[in-house]
């Protein structure tokens, strides 16, 4: 009985304190200070970029995503999304030796009557990949492993600069 009141005591007293410094928890990806409310996904439906931007954004919980371009009050357009893999450098024989891995998205914010909330943005992630010919199975997994955190990354930036957006006064949109 007297442990359970210790230990009621000892949470109430740790919430309080974690209150009081300023302390939240990490479910406000967006902000809630967005111009909008609800936002349409203009990504194929077989993009796993566009999937996981989806799953990011359903589990904020402070966007609605629309099916329709007509319903949503945004439209997330992804303009480009373009992967590539170039030679680094080679050995003495001429074989590849390290490869950079690049991944560029470009994406922009804007409602249906045209306004831009974010300008096309080009978001460029470059990963260096080590290459070994005796290990060409291993070499691929990590390549695609790479491309995955890449994705992640650019999902996590994506949703940043949406996070970023200001309210567009009517009176300058005109």
């Amino acid at each position: 009985m007297l442990k359970n009141r210790r230990l009621l005591t000892l949470a109430l007293a740790s919430s309080l304190l974690l209150s009081a410094c300023g302390f939240k928890l990490r479910g406000t990806i967006l902000g809630g200070d967005l111009p909008f409310k609800s936002i349409y996904i203009a990504a194929p439906a077989n993009s796993t970029l566009g999937s996981e931007l989806r799953r990011y954004i359903r589990g904020s919980g402070e966007l609605a995503i629309k099916d329709r371009p007509e319903e949503a009050e945004a439209i997330l357009d992804i303009v480009s999304e373009v992967r590539n893999k170039v030679i680094l450098s080679l050995n003495s024989q001429g074989r590849v030796r390290e490869y950079v891995l690049n991944y560029n998205v470009t994406v922009r914010v804007r409602n249906n009557a045209g306004i831009e909330y974010m300008p096309p943005t080009t978001l460029i992630l470059k990963r260096d990949l080590s290459y070994n010919e005796a290990q060409v199975l291993a070499k691929e997994s990590e390549e695609a492993m790479l491309y995955r955190d890449m994705q992640s990354d650019l999902v996590q930036q994506i949703l940043r600069r949406i996070a970023a957006i200001k309210p567009v006064d009517n009176a300058t949109a005109d």
